[in-house]
């Protein structure tokens, strides 16, 4: 349960992210909604995992999956360059997120 949770908080680490560059120095006001209840969100998912999986495992998994969507979402809408180069590296990071699972 604690590694689902923490996907989940993972990808909503992404969202609020992805709406903070979306407030407009939190002028606007739905994605500021969506920033405060996702990063309230995201934090509670990312603190049940730690009460059962390692801080440092948990912690790291937790940015990459975040990291790897934000670049991701950014790629594909245009907002970010995408090149072979950025994309084999955002496999990497992916492989290396697979790997701490695996790896527990």
């Amino acid at each position: 349960m604690a590694w689902f949770v923490l996907v989940v908080s993972g990808v909503l680490e992404s969202v609020w992210a992805l709406a903070l560059g979306r407030t407009e120095g939190f002028t606007r006001l739905v994605p500021t909604v969506v920033f405060a209840v996702a990063l309230t969100a995201s934090m509670a998912g990312l603190g049940y995992a730690m009460r059962t999986l390692p801080v440092g495992t948990a912690y790291a998994v937790w940015v990459g999956i975040g990291a790897s969507l934000t670049v991701a979402v950014g790629m594909a809408t245009g907002a970010e360059p995408a090149s072979p180069v950025r994309v084999l590296l955002l496999l990497g990071l992916v492989g290396c997120i697979v790997g701490l699972k695996l790896a527990h």
